[in-house]
C-alpha cells in the first residue's frame, strides 16, 4: 500500500537516461498548491524527449529560442509551452544543466482537489477528460505558461512519490503521439501508460 508522500529530490531528475526517468514517473504525485488551493494527481502517462538527436524535441539539432530556453534548464525545472495557441502542456526538464531532455506529462488520475478543479476547466461534474491529456490536465491543475522556468522543489509545483510502484505487465509502451514530423524519430518506444487506466490520452498505439 502507498505510504506518506515525499517530494522528489534533485537526484530524481539528474540522470542520463530521460526515458527510463519517463517510465519511473508513472505513479508519482503532480502537486500543484496556489492561493492556499492544493490539487493533485497520479501521473499515468509520459512522453519521453531525448534532446538534440530527438527529431521530436524542442531542441533537435541544438536549437534555442525564446519558447524553448528554459527545457535547457536545471534537473527539475518545469517547462511549460503552448500548442494551437490555448492548451499549456507541462513538462519536467531533466539531466544536466544545458542537456535538453525533457518528459511529457500526458495525464494524471485525479487524487485532491477535484472541485477546484472543476472550477478551473468549467465543468459541473467529474469525467474522464478532466485531466485526460496534455492540455486538459494543465488547465485541471491550473498550470499555464507563467509558470515555465520555475523548480519542482517550489512550494508551488512539485511531484511526490509515495511509494506506489506499477509492475512490469502494469505499464504500456508505445510511440508518441502526434510527432509525425519527427520521421523514424516519431517510432521510438518513448510513450509510457498505465494499462487499462481511463484517463489515458488516446488509444495504446
Amino acid at each position: 500500500m502507498p505510504g506518506n508522500p515525499k517530494k522528489l529530490d534533485h537526484f530524481f531528475y539528474d540522470r542520463k537516461n530521460v526515458v527510463q526517468i519517463a517510465r519511473e514517473l508513472l505513479g508519482k504525485i503532480l502537486v500543484t498548491q496556489f492561493d492556499g488551493v492544493r490539487t493533485s494527481g497520479r501521473i499515468v502517462e509520459t512522453e519521453a524527449y531525448n534532446g538534440v538527436g530527438d527529431r521530436a524535441s524542442h531542441a533537435f539539432a541544438g536549437r534555442r529560442t525564446t519558447r524553448s530556453e528554459h527545457i535547457y534548464g536545471s534537473p527539475g525545472t518545469v517547462y511549460v509551452y503552448i500548442v494551437y495557441g490555448m492548451h499549456h502542456l507541462f513538462n519536467v526538464v531533466t539531466n544536466k544543466k544545458d542537456t535538453p531532455h525533457a518528459i511529457l506529462v500526458r495525464a494524471l488520475e485525479p487524487m485532491e482537489g477535484i472541485n477546484y478543479m472543476l472550477k478551473r476547466v468549467g465543468k459541473p461534474l467529474p469525467d474522464y477528460t478532466l485531466t485526460k491529456g496534455p492540455g486538459n490536465l494543465a488547465r485541471a491543475m491550473g498550470i499555464s505558461k507563467m509558470h515555465t522556468g520555475g523548480s519542482l522543489f517550489s512550494k508551488e509545483i512539485f511531484i511526490e512519490d509515495d511509494g506506489l510502484r506499477y509492475k512490469k505487465d502494469q505499464i504500456i509502451i508505445t510511440h508518441r503521439i502526434g510527432v509525425e514530423y519527427a520521421g523514424t524519430d516519431a517510432e521510438l518506444p518513448y510513450r509510457f501508460i498505465v494499462k487499462g487506466n481511463p484517463y489515458v490520452s488516446a488509444k495504446k498505439s
